[in-house]
């Protein structure tokens, strides 16, 4: 059985960003996308905002490995686990990713995980979670 198209789009938007590109993916979010991940409290709104985001400098390094990307005409779901450095501390954790997908471009997306908590904290960085305590 081969991959829907939708799931050989994430998964090729998945490894291009991986790869540094980020703008080469911007072809397929829509103009009004709204992106949800953990290291924002609010989603990201417009493309021109996800691609401000995906291409500002952070303190954090990451990383994903793939295990499987499925999808239908409306969804994707990808589940990789991913790996963030922040000043030499680094946290493994799974993410599902679940992308809505309309006429080849992705409108929405949204994150999960196995700690959400643990991740939001490290990608925070110290100084807000000393705050919060």
């Amino acid at each position: 059985m081969s991959d829907h198209p939708n799931a050989k789009l994430i998964r090729w938007a998945l490894d291009t960003i991986r790869s540094g590109d980020a703008e080469s993916v911007m072809e397929i979010w829509a103009d009004d996308i709204e992106w949800h991940t953990f290291s924002r409290p609010e989603p990201i709104r417009t493309k021109a905002e996800m691609f401000a985001f995906l291409a500002a400098d952070s303190p954090i390094e990451s990383d994903w490995v793939i295990h499987d990307v499925i999808g239908n005409d409306d969804h994707v779901i990808a589940l990789t686990t991913d790996t963030a450095t922040r000043d030499g501390e680094t946290i493994e954790f799974r993410v599902a990713r679940i992308y809505h997908v309309r006429d080849g471009k992705v409108t929405a997306r949204w994150e999960f995980s196995d700690d959400t908590q643990r991740i939001v904290d490290f990608l925070s960085g110290p100084s807000r979670s000393a705050d919060s305590g």
